[in-house]
């Protein structure tokens, strides 16, 4: 198939109801975000997003790629990270012009095989055509694991019940982080993702090879970025930068902390981290 890169440009609403499902998610005790708000940081992964048609959904739920994003082979993907810069404000209800585009395509050798990243710039602007929001996505793409010839059983993590509000305060600057089947569920309707992984746990042990359901690595980001508003934090941000270095797997411990005085980390049994996010305060719009 031949392709070549190109913008793609949209105009879209920063819709109230996928807004309101994550302030329904967290349930945390902070302000409702609703009609004629500025969104907090990162919040428009959700207000923007819009579910694929269901005739280009390939095996592992994702859009089949070729159209937008380039035709890679390898059946596995990841959003690895990225970084958002804010300018002015996102209202909820408003409309936006999105512009996209893929910056680059790069293979790569990993410890498990070969890896193509792919770079996705994206531009939001907002009513009054001023650049709002710039993001740069970076996207993973790999080759198959090798699954276990005993899958795994679905043990307690797939059979919890729901566990309440996620976030609970453990100490100074830390806040537990739980994570259930029904949490990942609702986070991937509010943001239109079918991936599988999130939660079809037979696909997930058996055709991907996972030890259980993945926690999306967009949650793990948006649960850090809260942190701010959860102790107070009205700075305006200015720019964010994310990583998911590790996969977290449902119901298992989590917990939010502070890395260093601009960094906040995603923490389980040890000392590395499967998420972290680097926040710049300044001169930006995305208050927290």
């Amino acid at each position: 198939m031949s392709w070549e890169p190109h913008t793609l440009t949209t105009r879209e609403t920063v819709e109230p109801g996928p807004v309101a499902a994550l302030s329904a998610l967290f349930d945390d005790g902070t302000p409702a975000v609703g009609p004629g708000d500025a969104l907090p940081p990162l919040w428009h992964w959700l207000a923007l997003a819009r579910w694929p048609v269901s005739s280009v959904l390939g095996a592992d739920g994702h859009p089949a790629r070729g159209s937008f994003l380039p035709p890679v082979e390898l059946p596995r993907r990841m959003f690895a990270g990225g970084e958002v810069a804010f300018h002015a404000p996102l209202v909820v209800g408003s409309t936006v012009r999105r512009q996209a585009r893929v910056e680059s395509v790069t293979e790569k050798a990993g410890r498990s095989g070969r890896l193509v990243v792919v770079v996705v710039t994206i531009r939001l602007y907002d009513e009054r055509d001023r650049l709002a929001v710039e993001e740069r996505q970076d996207l993973i793409y790999r080759e198959a694991g090798a699954v276990p010839e005993q899958a795994a059983p679905a043990g307690p993590a797939a059979a919890l019940a729901p566990a309440g509000a996620p976030f609970a305060r453990v100490g100074e600057g830390a806040w537990r982080f739980a994570t259930d089947p029904t949490l990942l569920m609702r986070f991937s309707a509010a943001t239109s993702n079918p991936h599988r992984i999130h939660y079809d746990w037979p696909y997930a042990t058996r055709v991907e090879g996972y030890p259980g359901l993945v926690v999306h690595g967009p949650l793990m980001t948006l649960a850090l970025a809260e942190v701010l508003r959860l102790e107070g934090h009205d700075a305006p941000v200015a720019r964010m930068r994310h990583r998911n270095r590790k996969p977290l797997f449902c119901g298992r411990p989590a917990l939010l902390r502070r890395i260093d005085a601009a960094t906040l980390g995603v923490f389980g049994q040890d000392d590395e981290p499967h998420s972290t996010l680097a926040i710049e305060f300044g001169e930006g719009f995305g208050h927290a």
